[in-house]
């Protein structure tokens, strides 16, 4: 069974598909923000193959579809932003010097525990650019001779996190200013948090969208200098 499961692309595309609406549902049913989709997804999907006997590799080998959509679907992105871009242009520069502080403070914690728990430069290379959507973060990671399946797992849980938490996070520090709140989760939770920020407002999702980008772009130039 294993073996006919191995070599059958549908059954992977399916399992994904599969799993991922069962984690929508799940969460839509509880109402918990930590039964998130995706990592409800991961979770179920390991199961599967573990159970099956499929080997991890092979499922990867099948799925590269997705990996090919993830470019196209952060260019996807610019929609909302185009469509509040007027409204936001007055509050660029401080969107934008919000988004550069996050990111070094990111970019900075994640290198000085890496000093401090004297991790070596694969996994520094790999950790540096967990904020970043997959997409980007995968290409920065392998620049700095990182390991891309840490730094996958690293960008996912980083998401899953900052999804969790943002709302929270949002109340406790009585963040309601829509374009502060965007740049926010853009910035730390990347397209993860871009989709929680959906749930806030256009305008929210919009600001996410523009900081996941910037963010991107600006851990791409610090990252080489740290390493």
């Amino acid at each position: 069974m294993g073996e006919f499961l191995s070599g059958s692309a549908l059954f992977a595309i399916l399992l994904t598909f599969g799993a991922y609406e069962l984690g929508r549902l799940f969460q839509q049913k509880t109402g918990v923000a930590l039964f998130n989709p995706i990592l409800v997804a991961a979770v179920l999907t390991g199961a599967v193959l573990a159970a099956a006997g499929v080997p991890n590799q092979v499922y990867q080998q099948h799925c590269e579809v997705f990996s090919w959509l993830l470019t196209p679907a952060t260019v996807c992105l610019a929609i909302p932003l185009h469509a509040q871009f007027s409204r936001l242009r007055h509050d660029l520069p401080a969107i934008l010097a919000g988004v550069g502080a996050g990111t070094l403070v990111s970019l900075g914690f994640v290198w000085a525990m890496a000093r401090l728990c004297r991790l070596d430069a694969v996994l520094t290379a790999s950790l540096l650019p967990k904020s970043i959507t997959t997409a980007m973060g995968i290409v920065v990671s392998q620049a700095g001779g990182g390991e891309p399946a840490i730094t996958t797992a690293a960008i996912i849980l980083t998401g899953i996190l900052g999804s969790i938490f943002g709302p929270w996070l949002c109340k406790l520090l009585r963040l309601t200013w829509p374009a502060a709140q965007g740049a926010a989760f853009g910035t730390s939770a990347h397209v993860i948090g871009t989709a929680k920020a959906a749930e806030f407002s256009q305008t929210c999702e919009a600001v996410s969208s523009l900081s996941l980008v910037f963010a991107g772009i600006l851990t791409a130039v610090l990252c080489p200098l740290l390493l």
